[in-house]
């Protein structure tokens, strides 16, 4: 299983949001190229880097963020946010990000993910926040009709290779994540499932592993201390080819 630590950014700083609000938003740090420098120091090998202004507004304000992250941090980035058209897409990867990810995109306009997903394979990842049992989208600000299961279906059908799945009820929480979701996706679907959403102990590393998930994001837990990266990043490589 790999380890990612998540930057979130807004107005240039790494931030956190308590449940997906943006009127809950604390400030970690004004410099995420050291942030992530910091997190590569500890064995991380992948970042997770959301545009909270993109996510919420559509747009893409943070790109030189991502472009210094992609060049300096020694990681390999993913990056989701405010990518709502090819352009975009083509712009990230063209930058050197390893993954792109679709979130309000991959909801409202499925003839869009298909056709990213045709042309850049396994590039491309999906975002797939829930709320009350439905997809959350525009940077969780609205809840849209779609149901998480039959959502998931549909994305494996369509070839979507990786999934980053969120519980926003569980969010900046430090409340241990939805284990229970993770254990239904892993044995329902063929997609490498990345968990997110209140991981915040050495326990839910382990739990999360034995279920084979593909991937955890940590966020919150990394910035208060509750959650050491050296030893998740070597809990999460155990029996790791």
């Amino acid at each position: 299983m790999i380890i990612l630590p998540a930057t979130d950014l807004y107005d240039g700083k790494v931030v956190r949001l308590y449940k997906g609000d943006y009127a809950q938003m604390t400030v970690y740090s004004d410099k995420p190229l050291q942030t992530a420098r910091e997190f590569a120091e500890c064995g991380a090998e992948f970042l997770h880097v959301v545009d909270l202004e993109g996510a919420r507004d559509g747009t893409t304000p943070n790109r030189r963020v991502v472009e210094k992250l992609v060049e300096k941090s020694g990681m390999s980035i993913e990056i989701g946010g405010g990518v709502r058209t090819e352009d975009t897409v083509r712009t990230y990867i063209r930058m050197g990000v390893e993954r792109v990810i679709l979130g309000t995109s991959a909801v409202t306009d499925p003839i869009f993910l298909q056709k990213m997903v045709d042309r850049y394979a396994d590039r491309i990842a999906v975002g797939v926040d829930i709320q009350n049992g439905y997809v959350a989208i525009k940077g969780w600000t609205e809840q849209s009709e779609i149901e998480c299961d039959p959502f998931f279906a549909r994305l494996q059908q369509m070839g979507v290779c990786t999934v980053i799945c969120t519980d926003i009820s569980k969010d900046g929480t430090l409340s241990g994540t939805n284990l229970q979701l993770y254990k239904e996706l892993s044995e329902k679907y063929k997609m490498q499932i990345v968990a997110s959403g209140g991981i915040s102990t050495l326990d839910d590393i382990v739990a999360l592993r034995e279920m084979e998930i593909y991937g955890a994001i940590l966020g919150k837990a990394l910035y208060t201390g509750d959650l050491n990266l050296k030893d998740a990043v070597k809990l999460a490589r155990v029996n790791r080819p």
